[in-house]
């Protein structure tokens, strides 16, 4: 295709999408399974009219989707409805640490035994499809910083944790393909690449955040009274903290998070509206929309949400036709699919009932939370980011079918059942 004809695709797309947003929000259809079926139509499944080649563009795709995740995650820690404390975030923080290792134990055990691949190869392949997306589970996220609905928040919070949570495995992976040092016995790897890389990413996101909170708080106020470019500043942390982070070897994707959790926390504190921790345990009853918080003075992370939620969606709109012009017929191969469907109906339900095994979570939270691991840009990021670190040509292919075919079911599996089943259970949590 051309650049005119990609222009005129995208904008038809685009104004589609912008005149029927009333009618998508009343079926069970998303806004990705839209943009993945144009992309099947027009790729090479369909008519054929663009092909896209992840293992030759790796370096453009690596680049893509890093900044989407980067934006998406931002986003999703300022709806964070309330500071960070262990009561309030046991359950995301069990997920994102717990149920990761376990999921990607799981996948790993599965390509090893049934895929047969080598063990890091498995390793690996768990750490890039164990994530839950925060770039394409928009209708299981929170939806704005004043709503406390449980479920959307564990989700979020979760989603905004994992991408990161999921780098030492990738790395643990990489070495034990001989493509990243771990050190003897592995000491390097747990040091370096988990201890630190957590400790550090936390650590560095949240000092940014509480900083530019307060500088922006005190310009804003008298006797300065400072106009600030809200989207610059937004852009400005999510960017000086990944590059300070990945620098020091601190796990980039998790400073971000963090860092728009601190700063959004820190200015609702100066605002005086700041909600108590244990309030976030109580889940708001049915899917009524949730009325935002009370007005608030201008915030950093409020005034750049926006802008942020916009080049969200248009990265969700790129990747995902990319995905679709990405993937044959012959690409949906039994292995491709068997694996997608273990880690849809065994691997993440049993790995939900493992991290949150003791903490009294309602059966019905459990199963919702279980089958909602949306997987989709952090996973493909996480592909292309192995393929330049040197995977084999032969094994980069392998990976990058599975990984595809296993982002598209789960776009479309999760986006068919997304809105029933939460409709679903909302009723009966109402009745």
């Amino acid at each position: 295709m051309s650049n005119a004809q990609w222009f005129a695709l995208v904008g038809a797309i685009l104004l589609v999408m912008g005149v029927a947003s009333t009618v998508l929000k009343r079926v069970p259809v998303t806004s990705a399974m839209l943009y993945l079926a144009v992309g099947l139509l027009l790729g090479p499944t369909g008519f054929d009219a663009f092909r896209f080649n992840p293992l030759q563009e790796a370096p453009l795709l690596e680049v893509l989707t890093e900044v989407a995740v980067l934006i998406s995650l931002f986003s999703a820690g300022v709806k964070m409805p309330v500071p960070f404390a262990f009561t309030a975030w046991r359950a995301p923080l069990l997920l994102a640490t717990l149920s990761m290792a376990v999921t990607v134990g799981l996948v790993a055990a599965f390509a090893f035994y049934v895929l047969g691949l080598p063990l890091g190869a498995g390793i690996l392949l768990g750490a890039i499809v164990a994530p839950t997306d925060p770039v394409l589970a928009t209708d299981v996220q929170s939806r704005h910083p004043g709503d406390r609905d449980r479920l959307r928040f564990t989700l979020t919070s979760e989603a905004g944790m994992n991408d990161g949570t999921a780098f030492p495995f990738v790395m643990l992976g990489l070495g034990l393909l001989g493509l990243h040092g771990l050190g003897e016995g592995g000491v390097r790897w747990v040091l370096v690449d988990v201890l630190w890389g957590m400790a550090g990413g936390v650590g560095i996101g949240v000092v940014a955040g509480v900083a530019l909170a307060r500088l922006g708080w005190w310009l804003r106020g008298a006797p300065q009274k400072h106009h600030l470019l809200d989207d610059f500043l937004g852009l400005g942390l999510i960017a000086l903290v990944y590059g300070v982070s990945v620098q020091l070897h601190a796990l980039g994707f998790l400073a971000v998070f963090f860092a728009a959790v601190a700063l959004r926390q820190t200015e609702m504190k100066l605002a005086g509206l700041a909600v108590p921790a244990a309030q976030a345990a109580a889940p708001l009853e049915g899917d009524a929309p949730v009325e935002p918080p009370p007005e608030s003075p201008p915030t950093v992370s409020e005034g750049s949400l926006v802008f942020k939620e916009h080049l969200e969606r248009l990265s969700e709109l790129m990747l995902v036709l990319l995905l679709g012009g990405s993937l044959y017929l012959d690409s949906w191969s039994w292995p491709a699919v068997g694996l997608a469907l273990f880690l849809f109906a065994v691997a993440r339900p049993l790995s939900v009932f493992v991290g949150l095994l003791g903490t009294r979570t309602p059966r019905r939270m459990l199963g919702m939370t279980g089958w909602f691991g949306v997987r989709g840009i952090g996973s493909l990021y996480y592909l292309m980011y192995a393929i330049q670190h040197g995977l084999p040509e032969a094994l980069a292919l392998q990976l990058m079918q599975l990984t595809l075919i296993v982002v598209a079911l789960s776009i479309l599996l999760h986006g068919l059942s997304v809105k029933p089943m939460m409709s679903l259970v909302w009723r009966r949590g109402r009745a």
